[in-house]
């Protein structure tokens, strides 16, 4: 994780972690409730006060929650002791963190300290009334086009804008080739954020579309967790194209260890950053079981 300056935000984990709580304040349950949920997706962070973000988690919480309104008791508590102790500043001096980076991060304490002991802005926090839809389901076979092995970008509006980013400022994207996935797992996190486990197909098929008999027959690969909307299924040009049947029992023998996708959904990890098609050679051989191994469909039925 990176650090570009001396402000709260000034780093990947407090960017990053900001996102998260956005999407877990749009949440109908109470202040604390929602606390519990953030620390959950950064358990080890949150706990463990020899961590290297220990203190900016804390104040990336109490700060964002000030700001929506979520009068949380221990998010307040637990700031203002950190600022109080002056325990973020121990940790950001063992950091490397020089002189005048320190009285920059000390000002932006102050300041952060003041707020926090005023009332809450009266603002209204926007929630979720239902939980999101899905837009695939277990067993879907999923085709969609690549570039390079990799699929449209869908968080680009305009189609003649995709880039493929690399040296020398990338390439324009073009459709050289197809892609394929199977969900094998869906859910929601805490009953409202929707996420899938795709098993991505081990390489890239030519111009011609993909049938089911060629992707019953090749290899796959298990990926990290994502979410998907159904703006992003249409911008990447995804299309259902049939259906395996996935046994839980199987699922569960075959693909042991793997957890919910609770962390990717209340981050919203687009499933676009799971789909990159690779060949096996350049699939690493460190990765924990059962990630990078490869899968058969005929295992999972």
């Amino acid at each position: 994780m990176g650090t570009w300056g001396d402000g709260l935000y000034a780093g990947d984990f407090a960017s990053d972690l900001r996102g998260t709580i956005r999407a877990v304040s749009r949440l109908p349950f109470d202040a604390e409730r929602l606390a519990e949920i953030v620390i959950e997706s950064e358990q080890t962070t949150a706990t463990n006060p020899r961590d290297a973000d220990h203190s900016t988690f804390w104040l990336v919480l109490a700060d964002e929650f000030w700001r929506n309104g979520i009068a949380s008791k221990r998010a307040k508590e637990n700031a203002l002791a950190i600022i109080d102790s002056g325990a973020d500043l121990d940790m950001q001096r063992k950091l490397g963190r020089k002189e005048a980076g320190l009285r920059a991060r000390a000002r932006m304490l102050a300041e952060l300290r003041a707020k926090l002991m005023k009332p809450h802005p009266d603002r209204k926090r926007r929630v979720m009334r239902s939980a999101q839809p899905y837009v695939m389901d277990v067993g879907d076979a999923i085709i969609y086009p690549t570039c390079g092995g990799r699929p449209r970008n869908p968080y680009a509006r305009d189609p003649n804008q995709l880039q493929i980013y690399g040296p020398g400022g990338g390439k324009s994207w073009f459709h050289d080739g197809w892609g394929a996935m199977v969900i094998v797992d869906r859910g929601r996190a805490f009953d409202f954020f929707v996420w899938y486990r795709p098993l991505i197909v081990n390489r890239v098929f030519g111009t011609e579309e993909p049938d089911l008999s060629m992707l019953e027959q090749a290899g796959w690969f298990v990926k990290l967790a994502g979410t998907c909307s159904a703006v992003h299924f249409r911008r990447m040009e995804m299309r259902k194209i049939g259906a395996f049947t996935i046994n839980l029992e199987k699922r569960k023998e075959a693909l042991s260890g793997l957890g919910a996708g609770t962390r990717q959904a209340i981050g919203d990890i687009s499933i676009a950053n799971r789909i990159d098609v690779k060949p096996r050679a350049t699939v690493t051989k460190s990765l924990r079981e059962p990630y990078g191994r490869t899968i058969h469909l005929r295992d999972l039925a």
